[in-house]
């Protein structure tokens, strides 16, 4: 067990905190439930900075801290889609995690066929989760009432859910020589 792995780890375990202020009926629940998001971003970006940096990366990380990340965001678009219950948040919400659903299963396939580099993490996907986080974040503060900040997070989240959308062309596109119904799953090895 490693300072990365752990980290990962304690991103898992403030799911369930997270879950719990979100649903407080107290008006410092949205910001507490936003502050424990944000903690969990920034271990998301500091343990895989600090395996890189510190040359700690092991399978069991390279395993759950891709995991990890897609709970605490599938979870916060969850919550967030039910509290808000609207187009604005709906829509964003399954273009998110229809596109993770459908790269994570073309990521595996790709594994199999020993060419997963072709899909390795983009630029673009950086931006997206970046871009993505911030909504969240400003989401899950605010009430869901058409203020300023609930808007901007609005406009956030379907910037974030273009970009999603991009980048699963852009890994489609890079998989496509791999998944042709002419292709020969075997010379792919």
């Amino acid at each position: 067990m490693n300072i990365p792995n752990i980290l990962t780890l304690m991103r898992v375990g403030l799911i369930p905190i997270f879950i719990l202020l979100f649903y407080m009926p107290y008006h410092w629940s949205y910001v507490a439930a936003a502050l424990v998001f944000t903690l969990a971003a920034v271990t998301d970006w500091l343990d895989g900075y600090l395996a890189r940096k510190l040359q700690q990366s092991t399978p069991f990380g390279a395993f759950l801290d891709p995991v990890a990340d897609k709970l605490m965001v599938v979870i916060a678009l969850v919550l967030l889609v039910q509290h808000h219950a609207n187009f604005w948040v709906t829509a964003p919400a399954a273009i998110i995690i229809g596109r993770e659903l459908v790269i994570s299963a073309l990521r595996e396939w790709m594994a199999e066929l020993g060419a997963r580099a072709h899909v390795a993490v983009s630029n673009l996907g950086k931006y997206k989760t970046t871009l993505q986080m911030v909504a969240l974040v400003v989401l899950l503060a605010n009430p869901p009432q058409p203020t300023g900040w609930v808007v901007f997070g609005y406009v956030l989240l379907a910037m974030s859910a273009v970009l999603t959308l991009w980048s699963m062309v852009v890994y489609l596109k890079a998989a496509w020589p791999h998944l042709r119904p002419d292709t020969d799953q075997n010379s792919n090895k």
